[in-house]
């Protein structure tokens, strides 16, 4: 798969103080690594070697870091920002800098970890021709529940258990005729979904894999417990 990615790094993660103080959300590290480290990881695993980096705050951490991409066997290109185009508007400035008439497109927010099958949502997006496919992902309640009876009393209680929704992921697979309806300025899902949904060009891939966000220095301390975790169960493996 010798395809393209845009990875979103512009964010300044102002919950996220001091952490972002010195550096853009996505460079926050865990267990060692920035975030775009494991996307990096990620996304080449899958076979894209192209990856374009949508850059604005503090973005001289990020190509000092990963440089052309050659450590990573990847090819990086940087966007950068001179002033805020919002998500929508980095997206279409990414795709526009690039030959996307071969093919799909895959773009990411650079906050998130995940080990979502990527030839599966792919093989999806094709299959729907469709003109944007979001990823989504179950709602956990960020709290536990109190389970209880029509008459008041408690039942029970379940710890941040999976509610009935779904929400957005931050991954997209984009077809070429996205660009023209992208704004120039401001958030694709605002200004661009909506009318997307109304025509029926927007579909849904619905993934159960290992997904989490960074928004705030919990989310931090919350990721790395679980890979923590992840790589411990990995360990004990039988061979």
């Amino acid at each position: 798969m010798n395809g393209k990615v845009v990875i979103l790094a512009g964010g300044k993660g102002e919950r996220l103080r001091p952490f972002t103080e010195d550096r853009p959300k996505p460079m926050i590290e865990v267990l060692g690594s920035p975030l775009l480290a494991f996307q990096l990881n990620w996304v080449r695993a899958a076979g894209f070697q192209h990856i374009i980096m949508a850059c604005g705050y503090r973005h001289e951490v990020i190509e000092s870091y990963f440089g052309d991409g050659s450590k990573w066997q990847v090819k990086i290109d940087y966007l950068v920002e001179t002033q805020p185009l919002g998500r929508g508007g980095a997206i279409k400035r990414a795709l526009q800098s690039v030959d996307i008439l071969d093919g799909p497109i895959l773009v990411i927010n650079g906050d998130i970890v995940t080990n979502l099958k990527l030839d599966e949502l792919l093989t999806y997006h094709r299959q729907h021709s469709a003109v944007a496919t979001l990823v989504t992902v179950p709602l956990r309640s960020p709290y536990g529940i109190v389970e209880l009876a029509d008459d008041g009393c408690v039942k029970g209680f379940s710890e941040k258990p999976v509610l009935p929704f779904w929400i957005n992921a931050g991954i997209y697979v984009f077809s070429p005729e996205i660009v023209g309806l992208l704004p120039d300025n401001g958030d694709h899902e605002e200004l661009t979904f909506p009318g997307l949904a109304r025509n029926d060009e927007l579909k849904a891939f619905k993934s159960t894999a290992f997904w989490r966000t960074v928004d705030t220095v919990k989310d931090v301390s919350e990721l790395r417990a679980e890979l923590e975790k992840l790589l411990f169960e990995m360990l004990l493996k039988p061979a």
